[in-house]
């Protein structure tokens, strides 16, 4: 089987090389099978109707209306954890430039750059731009994924007291934590406690805004906050008032806008944190894998709009990928067809998240062409796939 993908956006050719001769790239987003993307908007885009899956080579999905796609069977992934590095490492930039005026520094040189005399008028001139060391000062960090995991545990080896806060911490990122890192119970504990704070959850509608006025008042004064997750986590007019008054000594963001660009205080990046040539690379390998992988054996992982599912790779005779609504009895409906044609079951996997659920079956005869249609026809079902 032949599948036609398009790029949204440049995508490494480290990770592009691993699709083979079966794939054939189209500029044409309608005619796609597969899309990866990484920043373009999508939802103004219309997918056509061969559209089986958007590979997002990052972290955040904003930019991808994929609830809307789960409902047509495009399944939507990203790849966790390929940027985290990048993020880390800017991360700590951040709190550097944040804590001493390096910025502030070196734009004096630029503008005393003609003075002969400028060794000597920088001695002056340093005064101006001193700052705090980090070493020893307390460091919050809401959200202990890949990227707030990696940021903690090396703000331990910089010497920093080490405060997070996720409420839904997984095993893996507990064991990958610095047993140094204080795992508090509710966020209000990182406000009240931290000198820093930095901010590493999604934009979703219970975190949109969550730094505001209310959790500035309870920050200490002349706290740094930084903000390379998603700009809509602060709410930036409250900032810019907290800067103004002096409760907050610096706000650092990787999220240009009009409202902090320029503005006294605010120390804004150009989304550099994924920006670099490893973790572009990183990302684009593991959409590719993820993509191919969904495509050539039905198996889902890291999608952000169905569960994850797999029976690993597509050995038997027959495998059959339903996208469906979670409903009553539909498992059970897919059975019976498959039993009425004498077709043997030899594997199934079916996984839900939210209203949404996924089927994977394999059998031990080929799938004949007219079962995809019998399945189809439950009103619950969204897309079926035989890959074989």
């Amino acid at each position: 089987m032949n599948y036609r993908y398009t790029c949204l956006n440049p995508i490494a050719d480290c990770g592009l090389k691993n699709l083979d001769d079966r794939y054939v790239r189209t500029e044409k987003f309608e005619e796609a099978d597969a899309a990866f993307v990484r920043s373009a908007k999508m939802d103004e885009l219309v997918p056509g109707k061969d559209l089986l899956a958007v590979a997002r080579a990052g972290a955040g999905v904003n930019n991808i209306p994929h609830a809307a796609y789960a409902k047509k069977g495009i399944v939507v992934f990203n790849t966790p954890g390929a940027n985290a590095n990048g993020v880390k490492e800017l991360a700590i930039a951040a709190l550097l430039l944040a804590s001493r005026d390096i910025v502030g520094g070196i734009e004096w040189v630029k503008a005393n750059a003609a003075d002969p005399a400028i060794g000597k008028a920088a001695e002056k001139a340093k005064k101006a731009f001193a700052g705090t060391e980090i070493k020893g000062k307390k460091l919050g960090v809401i959200g202990l994924g890949a990227i707030g995991q990696k940021i903690a545990n090396a703000a331990v080896g910089l010497g920093m007291e080490v405060y997070g806060y996720d409420p839904y911490l997984s095993v893996d990122a507990a064991w990958n934590l610095d047993h140094a890192v204080r795992h508090c119970k509710n966020v209000e504990a990182i406000y009240k406690e931290c000198d820093y704070i930095t901010i590493h959850v999604p934009a979703l509608e219970s975190t949109k805004g969550m730094i505001d006025a209310d959790a500035i008042a309870m920050m200490k004064t002349g706290v740094i906050v930084l903000n390379l997750a998603r700009d809509v986590l602060v709410d930036e007019k409250d900032m810019l008032a907290a800067l103004e008054s002096g409760k907050v000594r610096k706000y650092v963001s990787d999220f240009p806008n009009a409202t902090t660009a320029g503005k006294k205080g605010c120390l804004v990046i150009p989304h550099l944190g994924a920006s670099t040539e490893e973790a572009e690379d990183n990302c684009a390998v593991m959409a590719v894998k993820e993509m191919r992988d969904y495509l050539e054996n039905g198996n889902i992982a890291n999608s952000v709009n169905y569960p994850a599912c797999t029976l690993g790779p597509a050995t038997k005779a027959g495998r059959i990928a339903i996208c469906h609504g979670n409903e009553a009895n539909v498992l059970g409906s897919f059975t019976s067809i498959l039993g009425e044609a004498k077709i043997n079951i030899s594997a199934v996997a079916n996984k839900s998240r939210g209203e949404i659920a996924y089927t994977l079956i394999d059998t031990d005869t080929p799938v004949p062409a007219d079962i995809a249609a019998k399945l189809a026809a439950n009103p619950a079902v969204v897309r079926v796939r035989v890959i074989k």
